[in-house]
């Protein structure tokens, strides 16, 4: 009986850990959409509601930790739960550096919107690009709270679509500051700015390798899809 009570306990604090990194993930989604509206609006307003949120982000991700690692001191957890714990880390902290990738876009707005010359840049694609990277995160999220080692799968999939968005954007980059060197300054800004909605999709991605750690035991990084979907089946 004392053995089933610690049990239930533990997954309580397993369910509530879980909670606090989606209320994290929640809030992290939430600057990813303030940073594209202040890019497509070039609004400093907006980017400052994006900067504004980055101390509650890094703050919510000290106290996740710090819950994890009494959870693990006190149940000394074995297996998958160990496997869950870790990747829970994993997942907090890769959100907390989509906080930072979202910062960093509304910096990039703000020192465009300084230059003077916002309007007649390219960055229609961007805004392309950047919902993309938003909508795998969102999906990742959901994968990694239901444990969709499929939904896995096909993020890692979607990813290489943002990093083809980039590549592309990059190269039309290059010919428009060819083409008019004034706008070289605000041109690297939104260069910057396109990489860092890159690495939101990479982030995406890490989490949906966290999915298949945990669900299926192994470590999946660095690997080729065809190995991936060979663990997953």
């Amino acid at each position: 009986m004392p053995e089933k009570h610690l049990s239930t306990q533990f997954d309580s604090e397993l369910s509530a850990v879980s909670s606090r990194v989606m209320e994290l993930g929640g809030l992290v989604e939430s600057q990813i959409r303030q940073a594209i509206y202040a890019l497509s609006q070039f609004s400093a307003e907006v980017a400052n509601e994006v900067s504004a949120a980055e101390a509650r982000v890094n703050a919510m991700e000290v106290d996740i930790d710090r819950e994890l690692s009494s959870i693990i001191a006190r149940r000394q957890p074995t297996a998958r739960d160990l496997r869950l714990l870790i990747a829970i880390s994993k997942t907090t902290a890769n959100l907390e550096r989509v906080g930072d990738e979202a910062e960093k876009i509304a910096r990039m707005v703000r020192s465009i919107i300084d230059s003077g010359a916002p309007r007649s840049l390219p960055s229609l694609e961007l805004r392309v690009a950047a919902d993309l990277a938003s909508g795998l995160l969102r999906k990742a999220l959901d994968a990694f709270a239901r444990l969709d080692t499929q939904a896995a799968v096909s993020i890692l999939k979607e990813d290489d679509q943002i990093d083809r968005e980039f590549d592309g954007f990059v190269r039309k980059l290059v010919t428009y500051m060819m083409e008019d060197p004034r706008m070289i300054s605000p041109s690297l800004d939104l260069l910057f700015l396109a990489k860092a909605i890159e690495r939101i999709g990479d982030h995406a991605k890490n989490i949906a390798e966290f999915i298949i750690y945990v669900v299926k035991g192994a470590d999946v990084r660095h690997t080729s899809m065809e190995q991936i979907e060979s663990v997953v089946k």
